[in-house]
């Protein structure tokens, strides 16, 4: 959802490529929340600031809907002070308007199966909006109480890995990975994915941030 009307048409056109990827539905931002909900979308590209729509609030509204979709917010170099906001309203990822069309299918893919999307080029800004020195202190505290296993899992998670990738990578059952993605989670405060992601990027455990979605 995004304001530019070239913007969205970008976008239909480059996601309209993938087989396994159906646009349902474009909108601008005032009209958001019910064009998202209506068309039962799984994954949401949100413009994090529109001329007539406050993204962070079309962004909380689609969070607290009984099918929440995962929502990756589109931005620019210029929004930095809204990142860490859509970060805890719980926003799936961070994706730059000028995204490579090959990575930004890639990262719709991983959206969709419940992964999440970090552009390597606001890692930075969004870590430096989320963890400040107190929370970045009890964060590490937090790693440190975790298992060998479940550090593993994190660093898989600042990877941007879904649940299935994991799995494959580590060579464990879904249901076994999706148990320990939960205490992982519920180790660092009840963070969600990206957040837990950037947890792991911030305690060193992720040597290389992979291209958005994850390896290929």
């Amino acid at each position: 959802m995004d304001d530019e009307a070239l913007v969205r048409s970008g976008l239909r056109l480059i996601l309209g490529t993938a087989p396994d990827i159906e646009v349902v539905a474009e909108c601008s931002g005032a009209a958001a929340v019910d064009t998202v909900l209506g068309s039962r979308a799984d994954v949401v590209l949100l413009d994090i600031r529109m001329p007539d729509a406050d993204g962070l609030s079309v962004l909380r509204q689609l969070r607290a809907a009984p099918r929440s979709p995962a929502v990756a917010m589109l931005t620019t170099f210029d929004v930095q002070e809204y990142l860490a906001a859509a970060l805890r309203a719980g926003a799936a990822g961070f994706l730059l308007k000028d995204t490579d069309p090959e990575q930004l299918v890639r990262a719709v893919r991983t959206l969709a199966q419940g992964g999440s999307v970090l552009d390597p080029a606001v890692t930075r800004a969004v870590i430096g909006g989320y963890l400040a020195a107190e929370a970045e202190a009890t964060a590490a505290e937090a790693v440190e109480a975790l298992t060998p296993r479940e550090r593993e899992v994190l660093a898989l998670l600042g990877e941007g890995l879904a649940n299935p990738q994991i799995a494959e990578r580590m060579g464990l059952a879904p249901s076994t990975v999706k148990d320990h993605v939960r205490a992982v989670l519920g180790k660092l405060g009840g963070l969600n994915r990206v957040q837990a992601a950037i947890v792991a990027d911030r305690a060193g455990l992720v040597s290389s941030r992979p291209p958005i979605g994850g390896p290929r």
